[in-house]
């Protein structure tokens, strides 16, 4: 059941609705001179307590006093009132507007009520009707993507990093920059070659190539040149930033052919 909250404090309930007197002693203050006990002694809180136990719910006694370490006396809403009160008239407002927001969060609308009421009737289809031409013409959207992705992932080989930002629908300088912003592609000091990093290449989203380069004049050297795998594609079409990943029809038939083209 609900707990009330007044300041941060939290009062607990039993398990038919009645509020603990300790917490709001302790959400008052905790002052000694506002002890529950001694409140509940006068004699107008005992006048009180008979008649609410003489005109009440016979099934719910108006105090009930709970042993142990986590116990105390729980008291029906209007002792919960009489109580705060009794300490001052700025702590009764603080409990009666505690109360109030109780009340209003935990009450549930009558569904009987809006099904016979046109105006609320008429305002709910409207919103499921809204709600499921957005959602429909969200999936008609992302299906191509979608699909494309998925044939990308189950797709065999790799792909040099322009090839990739073909694939993706990016500039291949503005791939190259995010891949080496976000940790998966460097430069050792003094070369120009890209490298992925040891954790992207654990991961299986980039891989090397060894390359032959040739230059008049100079011997014959070997490079890596890094790739990015199905995987990495995948992976990437749903870390970029989305203005940047606009796909449509001819999108993804153009994605899919040079997916089979590289392969």
């Amino acid at each position: 059941m609900n707990a009330m909250m007044i300041g941060g404090a939290s009062v607990r309930r039993d398990d038919v609705g009645r509020f603990c007197l300790n917490d709001l002693h302790q959400a008052a203050g905790g002052a000694k001179r506002h002890q529950p006990g001694d409140w509940q002694r006068l004699k107008q809180t005992e006048e009180l307590v008979a008649e609410l136990a003489n005109s009440g719910d016979s099934r719910i006694y108006p105090v009930h006093s709970v042993a142990g370490r986590y116990g105390g006396s729980y008291v029906v809403r209007e002792l919960v009132y009489a109580y705060a009160m009794w300490i001052s008239a700025s702590f009764s407002l603080q409990v009666i507007r505690a109360y109030d927001a109780l009340a209003a969060g935990t009450r549930a609308p009558d569904p009987m009520q809006a099904l016979t009421d046109p105006a609320t009737l008429r305002a709910l289809l409207l919103t499921y009707s809204e709600k499921a031409e957005i959602l429909e013409a969200r999936v008609q959207y992302q299906e191509p993507q979608v699909r494309a992705l998925l044939r990308l992932t189950q797709a065999d080989g790799a792909f040099n990093i322009s090839t990739a930002a073909k694939m993706l629908q990016v500039q291949p300088r503005q791939l190259f920059a995010w891949l080496s912003e976000h940790g998966w592609i460097y430069r050792r000091a003094g070369s120009k070659n890209w490298l992925a990093y040891q954790n992207r290449l654990q991961q299986g989203v980039l891989t090397h190539k060894a390359c032959m380069q040739r230059r008049e004049g100079e011997p014959d050297r070997v490079h890596e040149q890094v790739l990015v795998t199905a995987k990495g594609l995948s992976r990437l079409a749903e870390s970029i930033d989305r203005d940047q990943m606009t796909w449509a029809q001819a999108d993804a038939a153009t994605a899919l052919q040079l997916a089979k083209e590289v392969a």
